[in-house]
């Protein structure tokens, strides 16, 4: 847990853990991963098949019975991602490549293209599966769900449903 109360929805085995960048400031307020009104994350999920109600966010524990879990690159909090240093990325990548080798998800989610390519050191990202791969976790680049990010809410959740259906047919 860090200074804003905000922790991990996290266990072992999940079927995909999705990673933020780090906390907004409305998230940092209430203590609840992706808070603030304008963020569409809670909806794009459920849309997209990984939950069978769209789940508010001081409902976030729940996330973990549909197999799915909750994390950030970057723990500091900020209005936008783009006032993080490549630093505090580069060093968020380290510490997330550690979490999946310790919790061993099928797949992890990294939202948003630019805050992959920092904390990652990768050129020429496309959107979906990356030939990045840790253990057995598939490694993805979806749209960050954020009201700054604009794409539809339609663009989001197709993009969240490949990553669910690829999950559905792989089934471990």
């Amino acid at each position: 847990m860090s200074e804003h109360g905000i922790s991990d929805i996290l266990a072992p085995n999940l079927n995909v853990l999705f990673c933020g960048i780090n906390p907004g400031r409305s998230s940092a307020h209430t203590g609840f991963h992706f808070a603030h009104p304008g963020n569409r994350f809670w909806k794009v999920i459920y849309l997209a098949g990984f939950t069978r109600k769209q789940l508010r966010p001081e409902e976030e524990q729940q996330l973990l019975e549909t197999g799915c879990g909750i994390t950030r690159l970057v723990d500091r909090p900020t209005t936008q991602a783009s006032e993080l240093a490549a630093q505090e990325l580069r060093e968020g990548g380290a510490r997330l490549q550690e979490k999946v080798e310790r919790y061993r998800p099928r797949a992890l989610a990294i939202l948003g293209k630019e805050a992959y390519k920092r904390a990652f050191g990768q050129n020429n990202v496309a959107w979906g599966e990356q030939p990045l791969v840790t253990g057995d976790t598939q490694v993805w680049v979806l749209p960050n769900p954020s009201g700054l990010n604009r794409a539809s809410l339609e663009e989001l959740v197709e993009a969240y449903r490949q990553l669910y259906v690829v999950l559905q047919k792989n089934q471990r």
